[in-house]
């Protein structure tokens, strides 16, 4: 069990630790939080390992993230098959607690996919992305395409060795969203304002919401598209590319 956010992970199991009566709380209390620092810091260092190899091919890896039913996997099918055009190496590692729904989509592009069930776990951690790795061809000068489990918390607390996560925040969502969910927004490298075709039938003020952004995180780009029409897709991939530059 997660001592951090209470789901079962494979990287993050933890001794189960019984609250004690009779003044031992702050004892209890102290080891908690010990164990939410070891398992932190063990996921830390599998990160930075994942990293390191990741840069010595020159690879870039984003970690997309979203609340459940955001678009995530539609926008991702749209984004690799326009990356396959420009003959890119590509791959993508599916997160999701279960089914293999998404991987399957990923592979009909073309695109090699390894979907990672997580069953009880909120999130992918970083040794889940090391041991995906081994499944998956090198991709030099290529982009790796992570997709998280539809979670606004977890996530943001969990390096996977990432260049930068991608938020995909979704006009069918409250514009309260980054107020609500503040840490995984103030983590997004980049915020993806997804299904704007769906702006006429919906109430959503963008406005509103991106200043609500900006409260939160002033500097990360945010990017209006929809995987539908393709608005926005040509600064979304631009964006992709100054980033494999930078890699």
């Amino acid at each position: 069990m997660c001592t951090i956010c209470g789901c079962e992970s494979a990287q993050t199991h933890a001794p189960h630790v019984h609250d004690h009566p009779h003044g031992e709380g702050d004892h209890v209390h102290a080891r908690v939080l010990q164990l939410e620092q070891d398992i932190l810091a063990g996921n830390q260092h599998m990160a930075d390992h994942v990293r390191a190899h990741l840069a010595s091919q020159h690879t870039l890896a984003l970690n997309l993230v979203s609340s459940p039913g955001s678009g995530k996997t539609t926008l991702l099918v749209e984004t690799v098959t326009r990356l396959k055009a420009q003959q890119r190496p590509i791959a993508v590692i599916e997160g999701d607690q279960q089914t293999s729904f998404d991987a399957e989509r990923i592979r009909a592009t073309g695109v090699q996919a390894v979907q990672i069930n997580t069953g009880k776990g909120c999130h992918l951690d970083a040794r889940m992305v090391h041991d995906a790795l081994h499944d998956l061809p090198a991709l030099p000068h290529g982009v790796l395409m992570i997709e998280n489990v539809g979670n606004l918390v977890c996530p943001a607390g969990f390096d996977l060795g990432e260049h930068a996560k991608v938020l995909v925040f979704s006009v069918t969502e409250g514009e309260d969203k980054p107020l609500k969910y503040p840490d995984m927004f103030q983590a997004a490298g980049l915020i993806l304002l997804h299904k704007c075709d769906l702006l006429p039938h919906v109430r959503f003020d963008v406005d509103r919401a991106l200043a609500f952004v900006r409260q939160v995180n002033p500097d990360a780009p945010v990017i209006q598209l929809s995987s539908i029409t393709g608005e926005g897709f040509e600064g979304w991939m631009h964006w992709i590319d100054t980033q494999c530059a930078a890699a």
